[in-house]
């Protein structure tokens, strides 16, 4: 890993001017044009005529090369540091016509922009220390949020909510370090402070922290991505049933010939906010059926790629007489088991241990078993102090409770200062991942690929 200041290629590219609509493409009252870095005065010369006042809006005419007037709007200039990506930034903000925006932009590229890449105004406010790493992709975020709740996580994380927890970790993860370092720095005091009683209640209190920022990220992360489920089971279960009543779409045909489904099929719902993405596959049995064959390959793909298998059962109503599919299944797949069908066997809709009573066909049990899925997911009613994460956040989370972990193990196994300081180090570099006080150019660039052109 490197630091961020030592990303020679993407710093070299900050020299440049760069320009981009910053509006979605199409007709529309207000097309915006982007533009940041070294030459934004003399390209707001030359197309406005002088450089507006900073910070504040300003009718102008946009000129072309013959000083003919392109079009006509609003001059937005914003002298570095004090802007969004910490250099001199422009926008001209004229009609929303795509040919306009064309023959503008064009007039800019002529004047020595270049067209700026995915996420490049966002790289340059986080190289330029505007924007942490965590807050540069929550703008991402917040854009193509799917939900009210997800937005409103997506902005805390944009205002640094989450910054914030992790720089908290990160202060007591290295007043820890100062502790056991200077213990170790001064062996004349004749102290034996790995056995002080205080070492391990800062351990604790690190891993409490870390235990509760890594559940609200979590929560964060399935507000951003949603769920995986795959419904299976034996043929005639009801899975096209219930994919339908779940999804309120009559997506699945159904009938009562056992193998109608030969395809993975897929539809999202959400839940209290959150997105569910539920998959409907073939039912899972031995077949001389070509097609049928492959649709039953195709689900067992699908249900390597799940968050979560939901078992339905049909007239078989134990998990034994499903016994070779739940041996098939990934070890670490979480099982939700749901018998279906009690409208046949004048059952009562409900939760009885583990399994989940419904009649897709009925409607009944359908409510308990969308909270069964909302607590699977970790729904919080409030969510007020959720903040949106990514896979990448909670990959860097764990990594970093592996390593306060073995840091527990040297003090209290081995009674081993030095080694319990290397790993309360190598987990503050894990923590500063995320953030970007510590990454790779690689990553940026797979992080900032993904954002829209404008951003």
């Amino acid at each position: 890993m490197i630091s961020v200041s030592e990303s020679v290629n993407r710093a070299d590219s900050s020299i440049d001017t760069i320009a981009a609509i910053a509006t979605p493409s199409g007709r529309g009252g207000v097309g915006i044009i982007r533009i940041s870095g070294p030459k934004v005065v003399d390209i707001s010369q030359h197309i406005l005529g002088s450089l507006p006042h900073p910070h504040k809006a300003s009718h102008r005419l946009f000129k072309d090369n013959q000083g003919q007037t392109l079009d006509d709007g609003v001059a937005l200039y914003f002298p570095g540091p004090n802007s969004f990506t910490g250099e001199d930034v422009l926008e001209l903000q004229g009609h929303g016509g795509q040919i306009v925006l064309d023959m503008l932009m064009q007039r800019c590229l002529e004047l020595g922009a270049r067209v700026a890449r995915p996420g490049e105004f966002s790289e340059r406010a986080f190289l330029n220390d505007k924007l942490d790493l965590t807050q540069a992709e929550a703008i991402a975020d917040l854009i193509d949020s799917g939900s009210e709740q997800a937005a409103r996580s997506a902005l805390r994380s944009l205002q640094g909510d989450f910054s914030k927890a992790i720089q908290s970790l990160l202060i007591k993860m290295i007043e820890m370090r100062v502790y056991v370092e200077a213990a170790l720095d001064f062996p004349e005091e004749e102290i034996d402070f790995l056995a002080d009683e205080s070492v391990m209640i800062r351990l604790n209190i690190i891993k409490d922290q870390l235990a509760e920022l890594t559940a609200k990220a979590t929560q964060g992360c399935l507000l951003r991505n949603g769920l995986n489920l795959v419904i299976i089971g034996e043929p005639n279960a009801g899975k096209s049933s219930l994919l339908n009543v779940l999804s309120g779409n009559e997506s699945a045909i159904v009938t009562d010939i056992a193998g109608t489904t030969r395809d993975v099929l897929h539809e999202s719902i959400n839940l209290d906010g959150m997105p569910l993405h539920l998959i409907d596959t073939a039912g899972l049995r031995e077949s001389d059926d070509v097609v049928e064959k492959i649709g039953i390959e195709r689900a067992w793909q699908a249900i390597e790629k799940a968050d979560i298998a939901l078992l339905l059962l049909g007239e078989s109503h134990t998990v034994t007489s499903n016994d070779n599919i739940v041996k098939k299944l990934p070890e670490m797949l979480p099982l939700l088991i749901v018998q279906n069908k009690i409208d046949l066997r004048q059952e009562e809709a409900g939760k009885r241990g583990e399994k989940i009573y419904i009649s897709a066909k009925q409607g009944l049990g359908i409510d308990i078993l969308k909270a069964e899925l909302k607590q699977r997911m970790g729904y919080q009613n409030n969510g007020e102090d959720v903040f949106i994460a990514r896979r990448r956040h909670l990959r860097s989370l764990e990594n970093t409770r592996q390593l306060v972990n073995n840091a527990e193990v040297q003090l209290v196994e081995f009674n081993a200062g030095e080694l319990m300081a290397e790993e309360l180090r190598l987990a503050q570099d894990e923590l500063g991942q995320i953030t970007g006080k510590f990454t790779s150019d690689d990553l940026l660039g797979e992080i900032f690929s993904s954002f829209c052109i404008g951003k």
